[in-house]
């Protein structure tokens, strides 16, 4: 973990790196080239886009190509518990050593990068190593001057859920910016499948699309289906239960639902998917902590979930899974700064007894304690703050039986983790 924290540190205090969001295609264009273009080695390049949902469909159609015995490497961003995981090999991670000796060559370039651009180049560089028979490159945000929007003819383009959580980045700060600015630079003669979005989004979306050459599939090609209290995916053609175990909200399964879309379009057979459904988890995402040292400090009858939830819709989605769970919940609330703290706490209302606000640690981009507890208690929430999650959980934790939930940021769910 302290190599990891050390690469940040490496990156962070670089003289040619810089941690602030500056978008542009011109510096990685510019580095690729001197790199010999290692980015047209990569064959069957997927580029997911969106706001919400992305690492959830991302990891689903991941899984479902690994499954049926087909090489894939992906760029993940971020990284919840070490920068390792941004860098997914074919069954395997980058190693600490590997990724310093790609910055290292990066370095020789000479080129002025972002943090995100120098990242992304690592990924490139490594993968193009790889005769992978698919490469899923994740936005960071916003897609038009996103560095990961360098291939020419990616075969795929996905788009999750857009929504408002990358305001902060434009000018105007708009839906209809957001939209324009994700969708408005789609490939032409590509596959284009639009994932699950609000009657405004879609209408818009198609609008912007009317002219793109490429097929576009749209969310009313499939939809997800709920009998009794079973879900299914559905489309023309096929029926598949979700069987999953550890994928919780309906958001969550919509967005499994795109990626088994996709999945079956890919030729993938549906006996496959049905067998790898059980074995999807997503990190920081709906995660129950159910071994490990914070699990053994609570009482007997507290369960603990973490949920990476920071944008408003995913609130939503947060609030529609907990109305279900009967018991008394708690939650642990943290946020980084550029979101939406005053909207976002307002989809939780009456959702919990108690909500205790806290920094993240190591994160010079948290909003403070105070100002959380200020917003919470503004909204009416009963509410306590605390300087740390140890402190937080002192606060919330006793012999009553409830569910503790730690939201709002998936900085401070990786330092849960690590901390479990």
């Amino acid at each position: 973990m302290s190599q990891s924290i050390n690469l940040y540190n490496q990156l962070a205090n670089h003289k040619l790196f810089n941690k602030s969001v500056n978008f542009g295609l011109k510096r990685i264009k510019l580095a690729l080239s001197l790199l010999g273009h290692p980015e047209k080695k990569l064959k069957n390049v997927i580029s997911v886009i969106g706001e919400s949902g992305k690492f959830t469909t991302l990891f689903s159609l991941k899984s479902f190509i690994e499954a049926n015995n087909q090489k894939v490497t992906a760029h993940i961003s971020p990284s919840i518990q070490d920068i390792k995981e941004r860098f997914y090999m074919s069954k395997k991670y980058l190693t600490h050593n590997e990724i310093k000796k790609t910055i290292k060559k990066i370095e020789k370039l000479n080129i002025p990068l972002t943090v995100f651009e120098c990242l992304t180049l690592v990924y490139i560089i490594n993968a193009s190593k790889i005769n992978a028979d698919y490469n899923i490159q994740e936005t960071g945000a916003l897609w038009r001057l996103d560095s990961n929007n360098i291939n020419d003819f990616p075969i795929i383009q996905i788009c999750t859920n857009i929504n408002k959580q990358h305001l902060n980045f434009l000018k105007k700060k708009t839906l209809d910016e957001v939209i324009k600015e994700d969708v408005g630079h789609l490939s032409n003669f590509t596959n284009i499948y639009i994932g699950k979005q609000s009657l405004h989004v879609l209408k818009r979306i198609k609008k912007i699309l009317k002219k793109n050459r490429s097929k576009i599939i749209y969310p009313n090609s499939w939809k997800l289906i709920k009998k009794k209290h079973q879900y299914y995916y559905q489309d023309k053609k096929t029926k598949i239960k979700l069987n999953t175990k550890n994928v919780y909200s309906k958001g969550m399964l919509e967005n499994v639902c795109l990626a088994i879309k996709i999945a079956l379009d890919l030729n993938i057979k549906k006996k496959i998917i049905q067998t790898t459904l059980p074995k999807l988890s997503f990190v920081g995402r709906f995660q129950y902590l159910n071994k490990g040292k914070i699990k053994n400090k609570l009482c007997r009858n507290e369960t603990i979930l973490i949920d990476g939830a920071h944008a408003t819709t995913d609130a939503k989605n947060l609030a529609s899974y907990l109305k279900n769970i009967k018991i008394p919940k708690y939650g642990i609330w943290a946020m980084t700064k550029n979101k939406e703290p005053d909207l976002f706490i307002k989809q939780l209302k009456g959702i919990f007894k108690k909500v205790v606000t806290m920094p993240i640690e190591n994160e010079f981009n948290s909003v403070s304690a105070h100002k959380l507890y200020k917003i919470a208690t503004k909204n009416k929430f009963k509410s306590e703050k605390s300087n740390s999650f140890s402190e937080a959980l002192k606060k919330i934790s006793s012999s009553e039986k409830k569910l503790i939930v730690c939201f709002g940021s998936l900085y401070n769910c990786g330092n849960i983790l690590n901390k479990n």
